[in-house]
């Protein structure tokens, strides 16, 4: 009888259990479908609109010679600077981080700097003092040198932390430098760079500002100009569509090559391999990387700082740069808030309970990225146009809003990580201790998670710092921000006037990148090649 009455509450006991390891997930599941459905919201705007005009009339818009021009524009110049992105970053990263470059320390922290540079501001920088440099080779020049350190931050973590055994098994072997640059030190970084490329392709595809002032034609300035100019919702939407496909090639791209590939087989080491001696190419290296911190960096800063000096104090009237700035840290903390903790639930479902859909969600969400910042904000105004009644039109609400949409998969892949890093068993103790969910989450998962976190809010807050389409539409009246104002006096050649604002906006966004260098760096060595690519791709 004994045996019975112990028998009979172990199994109410295992009932009660299975059920609880088996639960799923449904406020995480909830919180993430609200997030899906907004962020869906700007792709169905497009449909809606395009259906609206008529397939017909969309085929005919998409086939017109000006439609074909804009492809080819786009399309080449973002394969160019993507492949150009690839060798400077790689080459930029080895040379730092494997070689005995002089001075390799400070160009390490020099070569970072430019990623606080919006792209629009180095183009400023290139136009105002050679107003020959535009066209399709001035795109290529200005957006290389701008988006470069999104290839270079993931591959130059990701060769600190790689196997240095590899490198050293294929030196005994023969192998001469190029050959195990190429082989070993290039195989091992893959990810890292498929990552940074696909963020590059990405970023080019949505680019407005820079493309502006250089006078090339793309889909994005097209757009734009369809919906501030004419006005045409049918014209805009269809381009919107061409765009998001290529997105789609982009990433479908990618993910085919990385699965081909597969993974590299070492995940790392302690030890660190000891710097490989230049020898004759010391000078053609640091001739090399000068160049490149010069131009990506020094003309920008450099003919900022003369515009100030040749403006004078005519270059403060205007919006105060005060009120510009505090209104533009207002709007990036507000942003990054909003989408860190949108991004928490879909982290932690798809990294506390993955299948494969969940992570397919997850990749998907990068197409917003490549959603011109203009569609996001006439989504939105749409939606309050015609459901809301008009209310929060043109307010800070709506564009915080706005910004969280067009930067939540920046705030995903910083949360991802983090969350990728924590380790479980930590919460599934607690749990053991009689805390409860909540508690759990509270007292052991967030400070798990807080770095990814602030990397997460960082990038968010950086990027909305040099956003300009999307706050040119639903910024409040009356109100300016760093980069609107800037546009403002660079868009009438008062170069002395822009100057200044240019100047501000470089030098708040050089904090949250500050923040998210410390961020890589702390990663630990073995995991680092692959979480920086996540969090910047």
């Amino acid at each position: 009888m004994s045996p019975a009455t112990t028998t009979l509450p172990g199994a109410q006991v295992d009932r009660s259990a299975r059920p609880r390891r088996a639960r799923r997930p449904v406020l995480l599941l909830g919180a993430t479908g609200l997030v899906v459905v907004a962020l869906a919201g700007p792709l169905v705007f497009l449909l809606v609109e395009a259906s609206g005009a008529g397939w017909a009339s969309v085929a005919d818009l998409l086939f017109r010679s000006l439609s074909l021009s804009l492809l080819w524009n786009t399309v080449r110049l973002t394969v160019v600077v993507t492949a150009l992105c690839a060798l400077v970053g790689t080459l930029a990263a080895y040379l730092v981080e494997r070689t005995d470059l002089p001075g390799r320390r400070v160009f390490g922290a020099l070569l970072v700097i430019p990623f606080a540079i919006p792209d629009f501001v180095v183009s400023f920088g290139w136009t105002s003092i050679a107003p020959g440099i535009a066209g399709y080779w001035g795109a290529v020049l200005v957006m290389t040198l701008a988006v470069y350190p999104l290839v270079y931050l993931p591959v130059a973590a990701s060769l600190r932390g790689s196997d240095p055994a590899l490198e050293e098994v294929a030196r005994s072997l023969g192998l001469g430098r190029v050959a195990r640059f190429w082989r070993v030190t290039v195989g091992q970084a893959r990810r890292a760079i498929l990552g940074g490329c696909l963020l590059v392709a990405l970023v080019i595809l949505a680019e407005y500002g820079a493309f502006e002032i250089l006078g090339y034609q793309t889909f994005t300035t097209e757009i734009f100009s369809e919906y501030s100019a004419g006005f045409n919702l049918a014209a805009a939407s269809a381009l919107s569509l061409v765009l998001v496909a290529l997105s789609l090639v982009v990433l479908a791209g990618e993910t085919a090559v990385r699965e081909r590939r597969g993974e590299r087989v070492a995940r790392g080491a302690a030890r660190r391999l000891a710097p490989q001696a230049l020898g004759r190419a010391t000078a053609p290296a640091l001739v090399g990387v000068g160049a490149l911190v010069v131009a990506a960096l020094g003309v920008p800063v450099g003919a900022t700082l003369y515009w100030i000096a040749a403006g004078g104090s005519s270059g403060l009237t205007g919006e105060s740069l005060i009120g510009a700035g505090l209104h533009t840290a207002a709007y990036g903390a507000g942003a990054g808030l909003l989408a860190t903790l949108m991004a928490l639930p879909l982290a932690l479902l798809v990294v506390r309970h993955p299948t494969r859909m969940r992570r397919a969600l997850s990749n998907a969400t990068l197409l917003i990225l490549a959603v011109p910042g203009v569609v996001v904000a006439l989504a939105l105004s749409s939606f309050t146009e015609q459901h809301l009644g008009g209310l929060g039109y043109q307010s800070a609400p709506l564009l915080v809003v706005a910004y969280a949409l067009m930067f939540f998969p920046l705030a995903l892949v910083g949360v991802r990580a983090s969350v990728a890093q924590a380790p479980r068993a930590l919460e599934e103790v607690a749990s053991t201790l009689g805390l409860g969910r909540a508690r759990v989450f509270v007292r052991v998962t967030l400070p798990l998670v807080a770095p990814g976190l602030a990397a997460a809010f960082s990038l968010v807050f950086l990027s909305v710092v040099t956003e300009l389409t999307a706050t040119l539409l639903l910024i409040p009246t009356g109100v300016q921000t760093l980069a609107t104002q800037f546009w403002a006096f660079q868009q009438n050649l008062a170069y002395g006037q822009a100057a200044p604002y240019a100047l501000v906006m470089m030098a708040v966004a050089a904090v949250p990148a500050y923040m998210l260098g410390r961020f890589f760096d702390r990663l630990p060595t073995q995991r680092q090649g692959g979480d920086v690519a996540m969090v910047l791709a």
